[in-house]
């Protein structure tokens, strides 16, 4: 089982903080960079993966951590904020 970290707090856009996600997971090239695109390619996976988060950010980061947040639980992964 993988599990990714994340720190909200270094990236100032969502998309940055989906590029981040992109990497951290392999994610393909035509990821859509959003929640959804994000649910589409973790239930494609044959295991689930973990998010640790070490901090949530701010605005609309923290949105977008919380909306992930659910994504991964959704696909059978384990959330814990650090």
């Amino acid at each position: 089982m993988q599990t990714i970290m994340i720190d909200g707090s270094r990236y100032s856009t969502p998309r940055e903080l989906h590029l981040a996600l992109k990497q951290m997971l392999s994610l393909p090239s035509f990821y859509g960079m959003n929640a959804d695109a994000l649910n589409d390619c973790l239930s494609e996976r044959t295991q689930p993966v973990n998010l640790w988060i070490l901090d949530s950010g701010a605005g609309d980061v923290a949105s977008a951590v919380s909306v992930i947040s659910e994504v991964f639980r959704d696909n059978g992964g384990i959330v814990k904020e650090l």
